[in-house]
């Protein structure tokens, strides 16, 4: 029964051309699990592509306009700039220039702006830590399927008769390495993509942090141009 199962499911697989379909064909039904675990590492990088491209500016171009305003006192056009451009950076200078409009001191506009730091952090930050997760669960998964693979082939080439023990035994080392390659690649991707959106976080909580002590030095130096 073993025997013909095996050579079924080898037949099976022998008619995919494609390297990949064929792979995923040998790699058995742990494959399927992998895979969906690559389906939502997928859904995680394009969401996350999605969210830092509609939650990042360009700090030059803004800090350019929002501090040319304040320099000429027009905190409230700076405000209504910032509402305009919703995002976590325009969202923290707003936060300070809320607290300069009404003329609070120079302490409570600094912790209004890091405040707001702590607050959009989150948003920037999303699902991304959970690209690592599913980066080591891929692993795992695969190793899980090298197990499996080796055990059913060394189980069934034990019961085999002669003729069939070296087609038995290569379907489970097939399986085996199909799985721990393709749990390898989904952990590679999965980690590369978490490394990739760390950098881009930190670089825009850097922006917000850096937009926010320059701010406050032109506050601190400007506070009698204030217009009401």
């Amino acid at each position: 029964m073993e025997e013909q199962l095996a050579t079924q499911v080898v037949d099976e697989c022998a008619q995919y051309s494609n390297f990949i379909m064929k792979s995923f064909c040998q790699g058995g039904p742990v494959m399927i699990i992998i895979l969906v675990v690559f389906l939502i590492v997928l859904f995680l990088i394009v969401e996350r592509l999605l969210s830092l491209q509609r939650l990042t500016v360009d700090k030059t171009s803004i800090n350019e306009n929002l501090f040319s305003m304040l320099l000429r006192g027009e905190v409230k056009q700076a405000i209504s700039f910032c509402d305009s451009r919703p995002t976590p950076l325009t969202n923290t200078l707003k936060s300070g220039l809320v607290q300069v409009m009404n003329r609070r001191p120079d302490e409570e506009v600094q912790v209004a702006m890091d405040a707001s730091v702590l607050r959009e952090t989150p948003r920037l930050e999303g699902w991304t830590s959970f690209l690592a997760v599913f980066g080591n669960v891929a692993v795992l998964i695969g190793l899980m399927g090298t197990i499996i693979g080796l055990i059913t082939s060394f189980s069934a080439v034990e019961q085999a008769d002669n003729a069939t023990k070296a087609a038995l035994l290569s379907k489970g080392i097939s399986e085996a390495l199909n799985c721990t390659a393709f749990g390898l690649l989904v952990a590679i991707i999965a980690i590369v993509s978490f490394g990739y959106f760390q950098i881009k976080i930190g670089k825009a909580i850097n922006d917000m942090q850096e937009s926010s002590m320059t701010m406050m030095n032109l506050v601190v130096a400007n506070r009698d141009k204030v217009k009401d």
